[in-house]
């Protein structure tokens, strides 16, 4: 970095369909020409909403790393982009070349700034059922279960895993490929993982509604924290921003969230988080809850 004072900034689940995150986002700037931001998913469910947001950034920060959540993947019948699956994907990942923005199919940067160097590994991974609620096996007693709370997650009607067979045969795939691009990265050097779901189900442990895991990531990543060498790991989707440890590794939850959510928060909303150079108060584990 130039000056040395750029910063590794993150923040996901931006829903700009509501009006007052789409003015949170109008008001998002840099701290320095050198900052980066990384995008964790959930930008909008439409593709012309998650390009003028992505564009907006774009233009103010010096790099911009997004990886999709599962609401830019739905099938919307308010969108004028009417791909599924696989095809709707490869529709955002050209999209995000075009504006200059970083996505999971793109050689991994290497933040060079402070607390670096780090490789910076935007990943997209979905899910694939194998986090179930307690005393459940199968995706379908799980899935029975769910319905019978009646929490049960909209990509059930939204998210269509074309061409793949389901979702969980997609996610499989996807780690597979993610998993073979990681080991391939040099062993002296750190990461950072940006996926839109946690890689480790911890951060679950807090869900009023705990059937909701089964959206939220895959049992096949529960090491990739200790096995990839991860300075920090993170995610959204949760809506319950937060810094936890495990086994000595920061996992940040940077949601914004919905704004009956954000509102009810003692700090101001839209704040980016920063990953590196690491905050002092995370510089010491023992310090912060941890689990493990």
């Amino acid at each position: 970095m130039a000056d040395g004072k750029g910063r590794l900034l993150a923040i996901s689940d931006l829903h700009i369909g509501y009006a007052e995150n789409r003015a949170l986002v109008e008001k998002m700037v840099p701290g320095s020409d050198d900052d980066w931001l990384l995008v964790a998913g959930d930008v909008a469910e439409k593709a012309a909403d998650i390009r003028w947001a992505l564009a907006t950034l774009a233009s103010r920060f010096r790099k911009v790393v997004w990886a999709p959540g599962n609401h830019e993947l739905w099938t919307h019948a308010k969108d004028d982009v009417t791909l599924r699956g696989a095809a709707r994907y490869s529709h955002l990942v050209e999209m995000c070349r075009d504006l200059g923005v970083l996505t999971p199919e793109d050689p991994y940067p290497v933040w060079d700034g402070p607390g670096g160097p780090v490789a910076v590994a935007p990943l997209f991974l979905l899910y694939d059922y194998t986090l179930l609620p307690a005393g459940r096996t199968t995706k379908s007693e799980g899935l029975a279960y769910a319905y019978g709370t009646g929490v049960v997650c909209n990509d059930e009607y939204l998210l269509h895993p074309d061409p793949y067979p389901s979702r969980e045969a997609w996610c499989r795939a996807r780690v597979a490929e993610t998993e073979r691009r990681l080991t391939a990265l040099p062993d002296d050097l750190p990461t950072v993982l940006v996926n839109h779901y946690p890689l480790h189900r911890h951060p679950m442990d807090v869900l009023w509604y705990p059937e909701f895991a089964m959206w939220c990531g895959t049992l096949l990543t529960a090491d990739w924290h200790r096995r990839f060498r991860v300075s920090a790991m993170v995610y959204g989707h949760l809506h319950i921003p937060r810094t936890t440890w495990h086994e000595g590794v920061r996992f940040e939850e940077v949601s914004l969230g919905y704004p009956r959510e954000w509102r009810t928060r003692p700090s101001a909303p839209g704040q980016l988080r920063r990953i590196l150079p690491v905050p002092a108060e995370h510089e010491a584990p023992a310090l912060k809850h941890r689990t493990g």
